[in-house]
């Protein structure tokens, strides 16, 4: 399943469904990220994303392709929501089922990391000193080169 839309996510109820569709996986591993109270410049009022419908879609969609030939896994789940958000919504929801859990761990996280640096998205935070354009931070680009090297299943 993926989603990329403004609508919010209610992670539980997600979680609920997913654990439904992939009846029989030993693991589920589950990620929600939350717009964060603050930034490094100030207190953070509202998180903007904008996504080009085609490109971020079609990019996902071959991070699961790749996510699904890397490890065995029998589900996979990307919503990622787009529009204005406040501190404490979920911006994304991420779920991989498998038989064992490194196998789900590293799915999940794989495909965070192609979320955070490889996805298109603009992003703006809006804080008390004003707006900003937000990229990857360093240690997001150093996390996914993990996976350059990484073997396949």
């Amino acid at each position: 399943m993926l989603t990329v839309s403004d609508a919010p996510i209610d992670a539980p109820a997600l979680l609920k469904a997913f654990e439904r569709s992939a009846r029989g996986a030993g693991a589920i591993v589950t990620f929600s990220g939350l717009v964060r109270p603050s930034a490094s410049r100030g207190a953070v009022e509202t998180l903007y994303l904008q996504a080009h419908p085609e490109m971020t879609v079609s990019g996902i969609e071959v991070a699961m392709t790749e996510t699904r030939e890397r490890w065995p896994v029998s589900e996979l789940c990307v919503i990622h929501r787009t529009g204005e958000m406040k501190p404490g919504d979920t911006i994304v929801f991420v779920a991989a089922a498998s038989a064992h859990r490194r196998q789900a761990l590293e799915a999940a996280d794989f495909l965070m990391d192609y979320l955070k640096t490889r996805a298109v998205f603009w992003k703006r935070e809006d804080t008390e000193s004003g707006p900003q354009w937000i990229e990857p931070r360093a240690e997001d680009y150093e996390d996914a080169t993990r996976w350059e090297t990484a073997t396949k299943k």
